[in-house]
């Protein structure tokens, strides 16, 4: 699995940058395979770290996004709502998700690094990935 060095991560199983820019890990588009429906808030809405930012459907199942900071959403990646698939091949380029404005950037401090977030994807397993 990938796990660029210059993205922060959730325990949550989401990735940043450093300019707000989110999605989900390698680790979570493999875990649930084929992504079929992605559903996010509006650009103008204020998120809050760990409350939920979107949903993700796959296969019988539908998951909350979880923001990984704090801040209003900026921008929507329009092409991943019409073509969700676009995460499953590439998760940290054309399959990012929103961009957020962080009302809080010393949250970026706050979140794991690649090799942290390794360990974690590593030990996790349970089906409820996001929540």
């Amino acid at each position: 699995m990938i796990y660029p060095e210059n993205l922060k991560y959730s325990d949550k199983h989401m990735w940043v940058r450093e300019d707000g820019t989110t999605g989900v890990t390698d680790f979570t588009q493999k875990f649930l395979g084929e992504i079929l429906k992605v559903k996010v808030q509006p650009a103008g809405t204020a998120v809050e770290k760990g409350r939920s930012l979107g949903e993700i459907e796959v296969f019988k199942q539908i998951t909350d996004l979880r923001a990984p900071v704090s801040g209003t959403i900026r921008a929507v990646n329009a092409k991943v709502i019409r073509e969700p698939a676009i995460i499953n091949r590439d998760p940290y380029g054309e399959g990012w998700i929103a961009v957020i404005e962080m009302a809080q950037p010393e949250e970026l401090s706050e979140l794991l690094t690649s090799s942290e977030y390794e360990k974690v994807a590593a030990a996790h397993s349970t089906v409820n990935l996001l929540n």
